[in-house]
């Protein structure tokens, strides 16, 4: 779901640089102008979307380089990747642990609080193993009887 001009929220500059720092991520002027228009507010962009509203700004980053920098960001940890399909990834600017939904039909996505996801047991994993996290994204669409 793209967002107009009209909604776009950039963090400010400072903000953006520190938060790079604090992440090991050496501040180009491109990944500056990803992270002030990811970290405006929580929210779930694909690259495509963050593409189109870079290229309504004076900001000058190509495809490679906003690829590259939302892979950076999820290798760090200062980004979630949420995989949707072998075609569908979003970047979730929300660090802290919590599951989606994903609408089918709007192609929106949203955040569900982990308690409102029950996880029963896990599966049994080798001794040198252990879990580092659970995702869950629950798709939903509008009822084929209505």
């Amino acid at each position: 779901m793209s967002r107009g001009p009209e909604n776009l929220r950039l963090l400010p500059r400072e903000q953006a640089l520190e938060m790079l720092e604090q992440h090991g991520i050496a501040p180009t002027e491109q990944r500056t102008e990803i992270a002030r228009l990811l970290f405006g507010r929580h929210q779930h962009l694909s690259a495509e979307q963050i593409l189109a509203q870079l290229s309504t700004s004076s900001a000058r980053v190509s495809k490679a380089t906003v690829y590259n920098t939302l892979n950076l960001f999820a290798e760090t940890g200062l980004v979630r990747e949420v995989v949707i399909d072998s075609t569908k990834r979003f970047y979730d600017s929300n660090p802290d642990p919590h599951h989606h939904l994903f609408h089918t039909d709007t192609g929106r996505l949203e955040d569900v609080a982990p308690a409102r996801v029950q996880i029963g047991e896990l599966p049994g994993l080798p001794a040198s193993m252990e879990v580092l996290g659970v995702d869950v994204v629950i798709r939903v669409g509008p009822r084929r009887d209505s």
